[in-house]
């Protein structure tokens, strides 16, 4: 087995390492050359000076798995590769691109014989020793043939990956994964923060999350890595209170507005973290000059300007 994988970063080199250790030739770019050379170090990849270079090395048919940023980054690494590529080959997305962006790619590629399989990775940086879960669309022919790298990548050869349907299937199904992690998230810092809150009782956040792992319902891997820190600093006080937000949460919430489906624990998740980007400052300083015009309540000065 041999597969060709352009993106050496955490993920995509993690995923090289693992899919190296479980008997698979990897052949690897990135456009970082310390990047590769770090990668190649360890043994998990045979290096390749550009993606084309990478297609190359491979034996046809080919897989080649991109793991770069979604967007422009994405479409740009495709038509690099996909050229290069034959009949019979394959095409795998494995960044969290939107699943319209991969309908409209695997359509382009169908006419050129080249079948495209978008797939949604989650693992972060545990993936290579836990292994990834794994949800892929593509047709049944270009699934099978990445089906035999998933059973490597995933935490076992029967769980943890899935061919979810036709072409975009996979990417839907990780982005409403990333919605849904925003949820959770979400109710778990409100909580911690309640009881944060609650000074008279003296609460021990670190061991109250570390009761809550063992038989609770809330126990998850989300709450083990919340125990984990807080254990190490309860208080968070060098933390910036500021919580970035990806793609995927934005494009669940529009996909809800688009269906019609009451999702408000989504949308308003994505909304708190707007709100501590700043982008909530302004219409913050209207409500307090409101409530001095009709009121004349006192306004607290010394805000920054954006």
């Amino acid at each position: 087995m041999e597969i060709g994988i352009v993106g050496l970063g955490r993920m995509g080199g993690n995923m090289a390492r693992r899919l190296s250790r479980g008997g698979v030739r990897v052949v690897g770019f990135d456009p970082d050359p310390a990047v590769r050379r770090t990668v190649a170090a360890d043994g998990a990849i045979e290096a390749a000076e550009s993606s084309i270079a990478l297609v190359h090395k491979l034996s046809a048919p080919r897989v080649v798995w991109l793991m770069v940023p979604a967007g422009s980054v994405t479409e740009l690494a495709v038509q690099d590769v996909w050229p290069e590529m034959s009949r019979g080959d394959v095409l795998v997305d494995g960044g969290n691109a939107n699943y319209k962006d991969s309908q409209r790619r695997a359509a382009a590629l169908q006419s050129a014989g080249i079948g495209f399989v978008d797939c949604g990775v989650s693992g972060g940086v545990w993936g290579l020793d836990n292994g990834y879960a794994l949800m892929f669309g593509g047709t049944p022919d270009a699934a099978e043939k990445v089906a035999a790298f998933a059973r490597i990548l995933a935490p076992g050869p029967d769980r943890g990956w899935l061919h979810c349907g036709p072409p975009g299937s996979g990417h839907f199904v990780k982005m409403i994964h990333n919605g849904i992690e925003y949820g959770m998230m979400q109710a778990m810092a409100e909580g911690f923060a309640l009881l944060e809150g609650k000074r008279e009782f003296a609460l021990d956040l670190g061991a109250i999350a570390e009761t809550w792992r063992h038989g609770s319902v809330v126990r998850s891997w989300l709450l083990d890595l919340t125990a984990d820190f807080l254990k190490a600093d309860a208080s968070l006080a060098d933390i910036a209170p500021f919580v970035a937000d990806s793609g995927e949460g934005r494009w669940t919430v529009n996909e809800a507005v688009e269906q019609g489906v009451s999702a408000p624990v989504l949308a308003l998740a994505l909304m708190s973290r707007f709100d501590s980007q700043g982008n909530a400052d302004f219409a913050h300083r209207m409500l307090a000059m409101m409530r001095k015009g009709f009121g004349g309540h006192a306004v607290k000065s010394g805000g920054t300007t954006p």
